[in-house]
């Protein structure tokens, strides 16, 4: 598949693999309730489309605790200076005022899969048919001491949920010295967006080149390389950013001093910095932790990958950052959007009285910022087999950037401002 095709695509072979089969037969009952937890990628797009593939009659609660949509992908230019926090934050009104999902501003404390209920932080108790549940990640703070303290404290970083703490990074690069340091640690896979720490560095280096040139970047990686796109970063990196990015590999951090802003690794000696930006360990986010839902190593959600139901609890379907991730399958914002489309045509099946599609497809692109204009991109198709239970990639689908240029730039932003209209608006 040609680049510009595959692009041009993705979007709608997401949504179109995961309808085949949806709207044929069966009555769509018009009192049932979905109900979906968090509106990331994955909660907002399925409870857009519970209600487009219900014709509307399905009713859909979405409790999500933010005013407004905030996009992890792009927050790192955010970062690197060429765009602002409000180019990446949409509001919720359109899936209200639109689609007539009711949106909740709330959190969920408990889950009763059994009684089919769960508790608001507030007090309410809101009752559903069918839960989707897409808590993102949760951060694991107790595996680098001393980091939750810091954290808390503002003074060590992660940014990795995009929001205030975006701005406050950008404060505190802006803030620093030229001739300072910059350290970003990274955690050993699975983690959220696995190019996502690579193009986070690449962007404040290129800040660096611009505004505090004899400033440096350190990336301390705790994987033995870098996990996607690496040749295509490194090249830049070499080329571009020589004497001012260093990689080191297998770094794993154990440990934070903010006092004197140091973090200590298992082997390698302590590496002190102006800016620390620490990334800890994940896991599948706080209430499925809580609920006994990560039921994978005691971190990420088993699901049945054909209608994403959760292995743990019939009736909850669980999306996105969360899940144990399928061969191949990255923790990405675009392929929380493709699990939202297919667990929305499998749960209006179900309580349709309809078959579920037996062969959902699933698309995913992870675009990439090397500087503020040119990108390098990774693509795939992945194809629910039967035989197997899980998705698998398409052979031959997708694919990886040559070389950064800046119509990969272009089809950058296009690709956000459709895919953040497709899961909101």
């Amino acid at each position: 598949m040609k680049r510009r095709n595959f692009v041009q695509a993705s979007l709608a072979l997401g949504a179109l693999g995961s309808m085949v089969g949806c709207a044929t037969t069966g009555t769509i009952p018009n009192r049932a309730r979905v109900l979906v937890i968090g509106g990331g990628y994955g909660g907002a797009t399925a409870a857009k489309y519970v209600r487009m593939l219900s014709n509307y009659k399905i009713d859909v609660v979405m409790v999500e605790p933010n005013t407004n949509f905030v996009s992890c992908p792009i927050s790192n230019l955010v970062l690197g200076g060429s765009k602002t926090m409000g180019d990446i934050t949409t509001p919720y009104d359109k899936l209200s005022g639109k689609h007539g999902v009711t949106v909740v501003k709330d959190m969920v404390s408990t889950i009763d899969a059994a009684k089919k209920t769960v508790t608001l932080a507030g007090g309410a108790t809101i009752g559903y048919d069918k839960l989707i549940l897409s808590p993102g990640i949760d951060l694991m703070w107790n595996s680098i001491e001393g980091l939750q303290a810091a954290n808390a404290s503002g003074q060590i970083l992660q940014a990795w949920k995009a929001g205030p703490e975006t701005l406050a990074l950008r404060r505190q690069l802006e803030a620093m010295p030229d001739g300072g340091v910059y350290a970003i640690t990274i955690p050993l896979a699975p983690y959220r967006c696995p190019p996502g720490p690579y193009e986070r560095a690449s962007q404040v280096a290129s800040y660096f080149k611009k505004a505090k040139p004899k400033s440096k970047v350190l990336i301390l990686d705790a994987n033995p390389d870098v996990t996607s796109k690496g040749p295509l970063f490194k090249k830049f990196w070499a080329e571009n950013y020589q004497g001012m990015l260093e990689y080191r590999g297998a770094h794993k951090a154990i440990a934070v001093d903010a006092r004197t802003s140091t973090v200590k690794f298992e082997v390698q000696n302590d590496v002190k910095a102006d800016v620390l930006n620490v990334l800890p360990n994940m896991s599948a986010g706080a209430i499925a932790m809580k609920s006994g839902l990560a039921n994978a190593n005691a971190r990420w959600c088993n699901v049945d990958y054909l209608t994403f139901e959760s292995t743990a609890a019939k009736d909850v379907h669980i999306i996105g950052d969360s899940t144990l991730s399928a061969p191949l399958m990255p923790k990405s914002g675009h392929m929380a959007n493709s699990h939202g489309k297919v667990v929305a045509a499998a749960v209006v099946a179900q309580l349709s009285g309809m078959a579920v599609n037996p062969n959902p497809v699933l698309t995913n692109t992870c675009y990439s910022f090397v500087n503020d204009k040119l990108v390098v991109h990774v693509a795939s198709v992945h194809q629910y087999v039967a035989a197997e239970k899980t998705f698998k990639t398409v052979a031959g689908s997708g694919g990886v950037s040559a070389a950064p240029n800046e119509l990969e730039g272009v089809y950058a932003w296009n690709w956000a401002q459709n895919i953040w209209a497709d899961t909101l608006l």
